[in-house]
């Protein structure tokens, strides 16, 4: 873990440079030290169909939501939301200041008892990062 989903107004498909967006929440994920490389996943959704506010056209949003697993204490949990906020805000700067635009991010612990898993991607990148 973590899951990252952006998702974003299809209005803005343009203006956000999804895969710099992926790329940055993704890397700023791993930087933080809290989720392994093999369990980080990050993808987007655009969303077509919304209303924001008044209703405007111009109106956009990203939402950002990580489900994370089950067990880390608030203040690490607290750390790794900000580093990732901190991200995506950094990204949308430029158009947040000239476009109407509601950010936001949401961190969730996904339940350890409902949860049902299988992957083998951290022995890959394991055996990557060993190779060189």
């Amino acid at each position: 873990m973590p899951h990252i989903i952006i998702e974003y107004s299809a209005n803005l498909r343009e203006a956000i440079e999804l895969p710099v967006l992926i790329e940055r929440m993704h890397s700023a994920a791993l930087a933080t030290g809290v989720f392994p490389a093999g369990g980080t996943r990050t993808r987007a959704a655009e969303r077509p169909d919304y209303r924001i506010a008044d209703g405007h056209p111009d109106n956009g949003f990203v939402h950002v939501m990580v489900r994370i697993g089950h067990g880390r204490d608030l203040a690490t949990k607290q750390r790794a939301g900000q580093a990732l906020f901190d991200a995506l805000t950094g990204h949308l700067a430029e158009l947040s200041g000239r476009a109407p635009l509601a950010l936001s991010l949401e961190m969730q612990e996904i339940d350890p008892v409902l949860t049902y898993k299988q992957n083998n991607i951290h022995r890959y990148v394991t055996e990557r990062q060993a190779a060189g």
